[in-house]
């Protein structure tokens, strides 16, 4: 898994360190992963795009795998994805890359989101997979909603999440070696098993239903939008089409430049559709 890529351990912001794999030669790519995974879910897409001519970074998210935990706060702000933001564009100024593109999946997409409309000198491009702004998804909860993605409300609460989760992790999350691949389940497996990834990864989801959507509607009173090119792409057999149509609809609303379109798969798309996601990627990102 990775062959030929780098692993190291690299300083974001304020002496956090992120877990980053790194390779290839050309124009540079950050991936962001979603939750609960690491950097190991884009094992098969990476390579095929550093065959495509793209330097890639894969990074664990901060509080996710190997990187660094920040300390929680109460208004949870070391996790929030602006703090995030600020750690991914810093280990990427130190890997060598001023400017790069970033492609985010789930709850990595809200980190590419930031880092597109708060470092727009750095980013050129961003590509945002299986993703509504925080606050969108909020500003249109409703009974399917919450029945859907209780999982957000349930993470919200103190205490109680880690309780449950750190109680039996594979009953919870529930990976599959046969569809993930065996280096990335154990990735993964041992990360799930961790209680402090288990703490940061429910801290992301803390800030998301409050500062996070709080930064949104800033933004959005601000008049701010994404400036780059932007490309949303969801999995057609997950909710997100289901639950709001034509996700292109809402996203013009915050880019100029926006374009997109369903892929077949389930939500963790870049290990069950990597040639499909990996032609749209390099399509958009050539």
């Amino acid at each position: 898994m990775f062959e030929d890529f780098t692993e190291e351990m690299v300083d974001g912001a304020g002496g956090l360190r992120l877990m980053v794999r790194h390779g290839g030669a050309g124009p540079a790519v950050l991936l962001l992963h979603g939750h609960p995974r690491t950097s190991s879910t884009w094992h098969r897409v990476a390579p095929l795009l550093v065959d495509a001519g793209f330097t890639v970074a894969c990074a664990d998210l901060p509080g996710y795998g190997r990187s660094d935990k920040p300390t929680p706060a109460p208004d949870h702000s070391p996790h929030s994805k602006r703090a995030g933001a600020g750690h991914l564009l810093a280990a990427m100024r130190n890997l060598g890359h001023d400017k790069f593109a970033v492609v985010g999946h789930d709850r990595g997409s809200y980190y590419a989101l930031r880092l597109a409309l708060d470092h727009p000198d750095h980013v050129t491009r961003a590509a945002l997979l299986d993703c509504l702004p925080i606050s969108e998804h909020l500003d249109r909860a409703d009974a399917r909603f919450a029945t859907e993605w209780w999982h957000w409300f349930f993470f919200a609460q103190p205490e109680l999440p880690e309780r449950v989760i750190n109680a039996d992790p594979d009953t919870w999350y529930r990976g599959d070696p046969a569809s993930m691949g065996e280096h990335n389940h154990a990735e993964w497996r041992a990360a799930v098993h961790d209680p402090e990834v288990v703490r940061g990864m429910l801290e992301d989801y803390r800030a998301g239903l409050g500062i996070d959507a709080d930064h949104e509607r800033a933004d959005r009173a601000a008049g701010r939008r994404v400036q780059q090119p932007l490309l949303v792409l969801w999995s057609t057999r997950d909710d997100l089409e289901d639950l709001y149509g034509d996700p292109l609809t809402i996203w013009r609303d915050w880019a100029d430049d926006v374009t997109g379109h369903g892929l077949d798969s389930g939500h963790h798309i870049a290990e069950q559709a990597p040639e499909d996601l990996t032609t749209a990627l390099g399509e958009f990102l050539a």
